[in-house]
């Protein structure tokens, strides 16, 4: 089959590969439909996330028609039409029964890996490096699912790819980051980052009651997307970001704060530059750029969630900050199976549709100059949809 395989920095390929097989009689096959070009595999592009082979395939957003299920398999049969999360859970560990599900513990087959880093490991992702499993990514023709009761979803005819795509991610992500937080009727949210994982927190956050949403980025066509989400936009570039929040918040500040910048922010003056040299050489993995700015700019008491990816340590983290203002801070991997169902119905009902949010798409073949494009965003790419 083909396949999308990193071989480096920059550097991933489309190259013929051997066709997935069922491993353990809890695997299914799917045959990829769509898939897309996440921001966090961007991190991989680029080098910052640790454990990738040469070879590796790479991808976790995809979607496609079961092919083959192993013996064990029960809710799943050749022919359905499934959305895949990236979150690889065996559903039976105590953190999949507590609806954790990104933090099984039963998924990594490298997780001596993960408790070196981190002191302990969540579970495993497609397409995401061997330190979470090594195992093999969607954005190729075909791909081997583990675990399939406690993953897939199948969805009806009715609703296109790229209505339910996103399922898979990008908006479950977005969603849980402002479920995270704690909005309530009223409240007044910022949300720094507007691609897709920040377009969908935008809108999550006025499906679960936010009366106003800023959203902060310095791209025109982001910008321009926040706004018919129906945001207010701050362009960092030509604003000092924390004086305008407190200005348009009556001097008090957004009530909950959403970082879906992650490791690579960008930024303007010295502590921005200073970030950028410090991961050039490695003092820091992840450039903290924008969550200073969300901690600076929350309010008393306010709620930060981050649903933006950090992979290691960072550095002139203001924790002074956190404590004097009573801030909460919540993270972490999607919990995708706890939103499958909910969001789907929302999809369904016509709440929303996710397809919005696409730009690019390409036949699979045309994936490495994609991923240029994206990384770059040239030519108003914000999402790009392969067709394997």
């Amino acid at each position: 089959m083909k396949a999308v395989c990193w071989y480096g920095t920059h550097d991933v390929r489309v190259e013929t590969v051997p066709d997935p097989a069922i491993l353990n009689p809890q695997d299914a096959i799917v045959r990829v439909s769509s898939t897309a070009i996440c921001g966090s595999d961007l991190h991989l592009f680029d080098g910052y996330i640790p454990g990738m082979e040469a070879g590796d395939i790479l991808g976790h957003e995809f979607m496609g028609e079961v092919v083959e299920v192993g013996r064990e398999v029960k809710t799943l049969k050749p022919g359905d039409r499934v959305v895949v999360p990236f979150t690889i859970s065996c559903g039976r560990c105590d953190y999949c029964r507590r609806g954790l599900w990104s933090l099984c513990d039963n998924s990594n087959p490298n997780a001596w890996m993960a408790e070196a880093l981190y002191g302990f490991s969540g579970g495993g992702y497609y397409g995401y490096s061997h330190l979470f499993g090594g195992y093999a990514g969607g954005q190729a023709e075909y791909a081997r699912v583990p675990f399939a009761d406690s993953g897939p979803i199948a969805v009806p005819d009715g609703l296109s790819d790229e209505q339910v795509l996103f399922l898979s991610d990008v908006f479950p992500t977005g969603y849980m980051a402002a479920e995270q937080a704690e909005i309530k009727p009223g409240d007044v949210v910022a949300i720094w980052g507007c691609g897709p994982v920040g377009q969908f927190a935008i809108r999550s956050a006025y499906l679960l009651g936010a009366d106003e949403v800023i959203a902060i980025d310095r791209i025109p066509e982001r910008l321009r997307m926040a706004e018919a989400g129906g945001a207010r936009t701050l362009n960092y570039q030509d604003t000092d970001v924390v004086e305008a929040l407190k200005e348009l918040t009556g001097g008090r500040g957004p009530d909950a704060c959403i970082d879906a910048v992650g490791m690579e922010a960008h930024g303007v003056g010295p502590a921005a530059w200073f970030d950028r040299a410090e991961q050039a050489v490695r003092l820091e993995t992840d450039r903290p750029t924008a969550l200073r700015q969300v901690i600076q700019a929350c309010r008393k008491g306010g709620v930060i969630s981050v649903p933006g990816v950090y992979g290691g340590f960072i550095d002139k983290f203001p924790i002074g900050a956190i404590f004097s203002k009573g801030l909460t801070l919540r993270t972490g991997q999607t919990h995708v199976q706890a939103y499958l169902r909910p969001l789907l119905e929302r999809i369904a009902n016509g709440d929303i549709d996710p397809s919005f949010i696409v730009t690019h798409r390409l036949p699979l073949e045309e994936a490495p100059g994609a991923y240029h494009t994206f990384q770059q965003k040239e030519d108003g790419c914000i999402k790009v949809v392969l067709s394997a």
